[in-house]
């Protein structure tokens, strides 16, 4: 019994990744579970770490501060990584407008904080470490922190504050999120609306009867309009073409063109003519459209083609085939000439069959090399990111500096290296199951850790005289914001429920409830939007933080 007793009770490595791991299997075991279809998720791991603690159980601190900064760092950097590729993307045609959701969730929460300062007579000290515990923005109460200190003003209740709001600011925005879900979300809300439709492409058959083009050369074609498209196959009578830069349209060819998904009615003024088939559903069988043409998916794994332009390597000229399509994820990309190929890439290749066989080569191909996830570029990363996080940012007219912190650090970094690691020719490709992982385990082993510090004083807090007051108080700090800006998002129609949750979890800097958005939601939206919106929001937080105290104390 003594056995037993210590893996519980004697602090050693043991018996930290005893009770971390029972809190993580019951927390994920619990969060299977649903009630009426809502189940909390990953959220079970926070308060199972929360319930330890309240039983006195505990790890060394030293360690527990390290399982949780690694936890939390490998989270966001994963997530950084994940979104990268197509973040700058999402980040010119909807970021903007993300963003100024994110900035309106941020300014309505401020402003009912300061309404509240009146009504419930708590001091504005006090109510900026509520706010800070409300979002879950502990770099905003240091920032807070040092501002008080900084105007030699006591700040021990503000530290209160925030730890005592802390846990139901966290579980707060999932509470919104389900009241959202339940009582205004329509089935067409939890449909897919992918951010930009920039990076889908159509795919569409065209008869050439446009005087204007009959008897130019495909490139001369392409430099007489700025619209970016890929001919991958031309049909001149009974005869199958596979059309080179130079090859000559004849009227009555028919040519079966890859372009974006906005670029339908301009290629029909272009060609002249478009034919009824349907080339844009998941079951096309591209081969059996012609008997001399095939295409083919290859996979890049050839490390010395990551970052390369499609330009440069030439597949026309030295294996005679097109490439039409690369898919990127889960984003289908325009095979342009400046598209820069990443490791992992999906290339769609159309050409001879023994052409074929020679691209499939020179790409690589390999999958199985694919499953091996690059573990080293990923810690890499995550030092790349702390090392960030650490860096002192001044703001004019600000007493002290601010710094990203070790999410915001993580998290741009991962951005960073997935978006123009390729430009680099760094390798930072992750299988998405490896990607998935990573991103759960480091969630669940932050989580549980950030349960297990709060819950050894979590009663003994609330049973102070304003504890229960306070708790109330950050908790409508966290829902009422969230539920007014989220039901105006949905009923604007113009985002569906996951990238509306993402929107929400980063402007309250919530990692868990991205977590349970994303076991909730169809696709990546939510992790994308979070990720568009996290840093900004974060950033300005802390600056709000740290104003409110300069300005109004």
């Amino acid at each position: 019994m003594d056995y037993i007793s210590s893996l519980f009770t004697i602090h050693s490595s043991i018996q930290t990744v005893v009770i971390v791991s029972l809190i993580i299997a019951f927390g994920l075991a619990l969060g299977k579970i649903k009630v009426k279809g809502i189940s909390l998720g990953i959220a079970w791991v926070f308060f199972i770490g929360i319930l330890a603690g309240e039983m006195k159980l505990s790890i060394d601190h030293n360690i527990l501060d390290y399982i949780e900064t690694f936890g939390l760092s490998m989270f966001v950097y994963c997530l950084g990584l994940h979104v990268g590729p197509n973040f700058f993307g999402s980040l010119k045609s909807e970021g903007l407008a993300l963003n100024i959701w994110s900035l309106v969730v941020i300014i309505v929460g401020t402003l009912f904080s300061l309404l509240l300062i009146p009504i419930t007579g708590v001091s504005l000290p006090n109510m900026v470490g509520l706010l800070c515990g409300a979002t879950t923005n502990t770099p905003a109460l240091g920032a807070a922190t040092q501002a008080l200190a900084h105007l030699g003003i006591p700040n021990s209740s503000v530290a209160l504050a925030t730890a005592v709001t802390y846990p139901l600011g966290v579980v707060g925005v999932i509470v919104a999120m389900v009241i959202i879900r339940k009582l205004f979300v329509k089935p067409a809300d939890l449909e897919v609306k992918p951010l930009s439709d920039d990076d889908h492409t159509y795919i569409a058959q065209f008869d050439v009867i446009n005087p204007a083009i009959v008897g130019k050369t495909i490139a001369e074609i392409a430099h007489m309009t700025n619209r970016k498209f890929i001919i991958s196959r031309l049909w001149r009578g009974k005869e199958v073409i596979l059309p080179k830069a130079d090859t000559v349209l004849h009227v009555n060819d028919s040519v079966l063109v890859v372009t974006n998904k906005d670029e339908e009615e301009p290629m029909l003024l272009l060609f002249g003519k478009k034919e009824a088939r349907n080339y844009n559903q998941n079951n096309v069988d591209w081969n059996a459209i012609d008997a001399n043409v095939e295409s083919r998916v290859c996979v890049v794994t050839r490390p010395g083609l990551n970052g390369k332009r499609l330009r440069d390597i030439h597949m026309r000229a030295a294996y005679g085939v097109n490439v039409s399509r690369v898919v990127r994820g889960d984003v289908k990309l325009l095979a342009s000439d400046d598209l820069r190929l990443q490791y992992g890439d999906r290339v769609t290749v159309v050409g001879k069959h023994e052409d074929l066989d020679n691209a499939e080569h020179f790409f690589g191909n390999s999958v199985k090399t694919l499953e091996e996830p690059n573990i080293g570029s990923i810690f890499l990363g995550i030092f790349l990111g702390l090392a960030l996080g650490t860096i002192p940012i001044s703001i004019p007219g600000m007493a002290s500096s601010i710094r990203l912190g070790i999410a915001g650090g993580p998290i741009i970094m991962g951005i960073i290296v997935g978006a123009l690691g390729p430009k680099s020719h760094m390798i930072s490709y992750t299988t998405r199951s490896a990607s998935l992982m990573l991103r759960k385990l480091g969630l669940a082993l932050y989580l549980a850790c950030l349960g297990l510090d709060s819950g050894k004083d979590f009663m003994a807090t609330i049973m102070r005289p304003e504890g229960i007051a306070w708790v109330g108080i950050g908790f409508l700090i966290t829902v009422i914001p969230v539920l007014i800006i989220g039901i105006i998002a949905l009923h604007t129609h113009k985002y569906d429920f996951g990238t509306i949750c993402g929107i929400l979890c980063g402007s309250m800097a919530n990692p868990m409830a991205l977590g349970y958005a994303n076991d909730t939601c169809k696709g990546d939206t939510a992790s994308i939007s979070y990720a568009t919106v996290y840093p900004l929001g974060m950033f300005i937080r802390v600056v709000i933080a740290q104003m409110l105290i300069m300005i109004f104390v």
